[in-house]
């Protein structure tokens, strides 16, 4: 007689949740991948017409480029052996630019360009100027037909204008305070005149960057000269900076506060005398808070010797609110919505940089911690990011 089978134990109730969580965990893991999968193939798709540039230690490959107009992408990669810079230029004036590019690494720069003929500064100063070519297209064309009507800007363009003629003003007597220092060999009195007039300075920046030769002048880093600090070319704020806070004498000082304060009389005459198109209003500000947010606040090098970062910070923060306030009667009609989003913004950067103030102002750049400086670069890249939206807002989008 056969012994009755016995019947088999269900498998414990830990082995079936453990059994159907690897089920559900290989379902997701194949999701995750696929959906992986069709990101990078949009990237791939949105990033094949990029048109790469390699800087190497004394030139561009290639150094002479030609894309339709419109929205172009670039991807900058750097192959010397030091941070580099790649900008695209309009005469004297900048259109785009990627700084501190480090060795090694690329960043991509995304320009909408018009038809026309530009110069492209590739790496060092000292580096031969590259071409760039950008040919009409029918979307150009219809976008050259399309533009809003001028009369509504003309008065915030003059408004800035006068913002732009006293803050100049401001700035020659700063810097004239600063060589009168450095002329009497008043060290101590010099290192605290350089932040005031390097405040005054940043207030300008957006606008002042615009114009190549001379910004290079009065605000060029070390970096971008062939010898570095010892560079004969290597003049301005920085180059002050530098013996101020570094090495702590005065010696041989004079002529380049001489000169410095020649660049930033001749910056007032240059900015008053250039034009301003009203699409450029909001997008110099945006471009100069996306460099503050990639590069400035994450590294410090901006000032590198004195470690007084966040003053320039602040003054970039105060051209940024009279911006905002110039266009606020035109968003006020016609976007609305975007300015909330825009004065939160402000209000949220304005409250990192108040976070940072010590009794004799901002705190020494050197002792803000990493993630109070990402803090800052997220604050700043949320305020480029909202005042980004006012152009499209007021018609000026591809233009």
């Amino acid at each position: 007689m056969s012994k009755p089978k016995t019947p088999q134990a269900s498998p414990p109730r830990a082995l079936r949740w453990a059994v159907a969580g690897s089920v559900v965990v290989m379902i997701a893991a194949g999701g995750l991948f696929y959906y992986a999968s069709q990101l990078a193939a949009a990237k791939r798709q949105h990033n094949r017409d990029e048109v790469v540039v390699n800087i190497h230690p004394g030139n561009c490959e290639p150094n002479a480029l030609s894309v339709p107009a419109g929205r172009a992408s670039f991807r900058i990669v750097n192959r010397s052996d030091r941070a580099v810079e790649w900008e695209i230029l309009d005469g004297v004036l900048v259109v785009e630019e990627r700084e501190n590019i480090a060795p090694g690494l690329s960043q991509v720069i995304n320009a909408n360009l018009q038809p026309g003929d530009y110069a492209i500064t590739c790496g060092l100063l000292s580096n031969p100027r590259g071409t760039l070519h950008v040919t009409p297209t029918a979307a150009s064309d219809a976008a050259a037909k399309a533009k809003p009507s001028m009369v509504a800007f003309v008065g915030p363009l003059s408004e800035f204008r006068v913002y732009l003629a006293s803050q100049s003003s401001a700035l020659i007597k700063a810097v004239s305070a600063l060589n009168q220092a450095i002329a009497s060999g008043d060290l101590s009195q010099a290192q605290a005149l350089y932040v005031p007039a390097r405040a005054a300075y940043q207030r300008l920046a957006p606008a002042a960057q615009r114009l190549a030769e001379l910004d290079n002048r009065i605000n060029a880093r070390a970096d971008y000269f062939e010898k570095r600090e010892e560079d004969p070319g290597f003049v301005g704020f920085h180059r002050l900076e530098y013996a101020l806070f570094q090495q702590r004498k005065l010696d041989g000082l004079a002529p380049v506060a001489q000169q410095l304060l020649s660049d930033v009389s001749e910056l007032k005459q240059q900015l008053l005398a250039q034009s301003l198109p009203p699409e450029q209003l909001v997008s110099i500000v945006v471009r100069n808070l996306n460099t503050l947010a990639d590069v400035r606040a994450a590294n410090g090098e901006e000032e590198r010797y004195s470690h007084t970062d966040l003053n320039g910070f602040a003054a970039n923060a105060q051209t940024a609110h009279k911006v905002v306030d110039l266009l606020r009667p035109m968003l006020s009609k016609s976007a609305a919505e975007l300015l909330p989003k825009i004065d939160a913004a402000l209000v949220d950067f304005d409250s990192a940089l108040s976070s940072l103030k010590v009794a004799e102002g901002y705190a020494s750049y050197d002792s803000v911690s990493g993630e109070q400086r990402q803090q800052l670069a997220n604050k700043a890249q949320a305020l480029a990011d909202a005042l980004d939206g006012i152009d499209p807002a007021l018609g000026l989008s591809g233009l």
